[in-house]
């Protein structure tokens, strides 16, 4: 068991293992990382593009070949360049817009006679009377909600602009009316729009999908095999990466809201089939901050973590294992009363596991957690004491964010503009001085 610092520091520990692994012998297929619910995927998918690792999507398509996924990319595209046909094509009549492929197609036929493209014939096909009344009134509302969303990606970030797009189209209303899949779709859109605050601008976004999707990945039989643990049921793996062990994630919130303790029970059964797909050891992963619907939020370990049998664990955290977020109680695993946790015990991963409760009294402390909310602001979900002991334009150092100086100063909360990571409000107990 692995508690990591977020979700990037979770696939680059789980990629470097498996590389690791790779050079001292195992093959590829002998992996695999089994992830709750399909969304998590995309991070590990960028991570072994990154390094070259070869790995396979069982059960479904990869992460940006998802039609959902696409259609997001389409929009974003055809604002970004009215010159995109491909894009003009696949979202001008979704969601249904009462445009038919009939005209869809005219349209295309004319921008190519014309030799432009299809957005500009169809400005001038909007006042004309070659197509239905029906059809021009909805040719004409897209491309004022194009034009409408061309404008707003002056104003606004390239991740907020898809969340508009996404919503003011009426596209998100479409999973929202299939009960089968469509909250894994909509899980995958919020992902979609968490991932793109990694990049400054929208073309350097597009431009890496385009490099991720181009990728010639070989067909190679030896591959990292990616799937939900749904999708593993009967299969078994020498090694299995089970990451996102968090409460929340697994066991997922929506199914205790859903049905409550049958639901639980169901995680449970699921957290089992997860562990026990590994024919020779399971590598659990939790995160102690997690970007959840466009907001970091702490992380408490998976209730699962504490139900491992502790004789075949070995345990380590980058981050310390417990703390508190709004509305909890603060959480306590049992093996912190564990006399021989981290020391006295010959196995060196229980040594290891000191950095679990290292520095700590055996009575519950205040967390260290914090919330990150919207834009990176950080709001204490404790009160640690400040010490007091900052100025103006102070050096320093935090562990996610790198290097930046003191702004402002309001009480424990530190305003700092990282090299970086840009203007960000932190608690000073999460920062040094450098």
């Amino acid at each position: 068991v692995r508690g990591v610092w977020d979700g990037e520091a979770e696939a680059r520990l789980i990629a470097d293992e498996i590389e690791t692994a790779r050079r001292a012998g195992m093959a590829y297929r002998d992996m695999a990382v089994l992830v709750r619910a399909s969304f998590q995927m995309r991070a590990f998918e960028e991570r072994f593009v990154l390094l070259a690792v070869p790995y396979t999507v069982i059960g479904g398509p990869r992460f940006f070949e998802r039609a959902e996924i696409r259609d997001a990319h389409a929009y974003l595209r055809l604002i970004l360049s009215e010159d995109d046909d491909l894009a003009f094509e696949r979202i001008v009549n979704v969601p249904k817009r009462g445009i038919g492929d009939t005209s869809v197609q005219k349209v295309l036929q004319i921008a190519r006679l014309s030799n432009r493209s299809a957005m500009s014939a169809v400005r001038d096909l909007i006042t004309s009377d070659e197509l239905q009344a029906r059809t021009r009134t909805a040719l004409s509302n897209f491309v004022r909600d194009i034009d409408r969303w061309r404008a707003l990606a002056q104003t606004t970030t390239h991740w907020e602009l898809t969340e508009a797009v996404l919503e003011e189209s009426g596209y998100t209303d479409m999973p929202k009316a299939d009960r089968a899949t469509g909250q894994t779709r909509l899980d995958n859109l919020k992902e979609l729009t968490q991932s793109m605050q990694q990049f400054e601008t929208l073309p350097a976004y597009l431009e890496h999908v385009s490099l991720v999707m181009d990728l010639d990945r070989g067909g190679s039989d030896d591959a990292v095999q990616i799937m939900t643990q749904h999708g593993a049921k009967g299969l078994e793996f020498p090694r299995v990466f089970l990451p996102g062990w968090e409460e929340g994630v697994f066991p997922s919130q929506r199914s205790i809201d859903e049905k409550g303790e049958k639901g639980l029970e169901e995680e449970r059964r699921l957290a089992y089939v997860g562990v026990t797909r590994a024919k020779q050891d399971a590598r659990i992963s939790f995160a102690a901050n997690r970007l959840v619907y466009g907001r970091w939020t702490s992380q408490l370990p998976s209730r699962f973590v504490d139900e491992l049998p502790i004789d075949h664990v070995e345990a380590e955290s980058d981050t310390g294992y417990y703390g508190v977020t709004p509305g909890m109680k603060e959480a306590k695993s049992r093996w912190d009363d564990m006399p021989t946790f981290g020391s006295g015990y010959s196995s060196p991963g229980w040594k290891r596991a000191q950095s679990f409760t290292a520095g700590r009294a055996p009575a519950a402390r205040p967390a260290r957690h914090a919330l990150i909310e919207g834009d990176g602001r950080l709001v204490a979900t404790a009160d640690p004491k400040s010490s007091g002991d900052w100025a103006l334009g102070q050096r320093v150092f935090h562990q996610k964010f790198g290097y930046g100086a003191v702004r402002a100063i309001e009480g424990n909360k530190l305003l700092i503009d990282f090299e970086k990571a840009g203007e960000k409000k932190v608690i000073d107990t999460f920062v040094e001085k450098a």
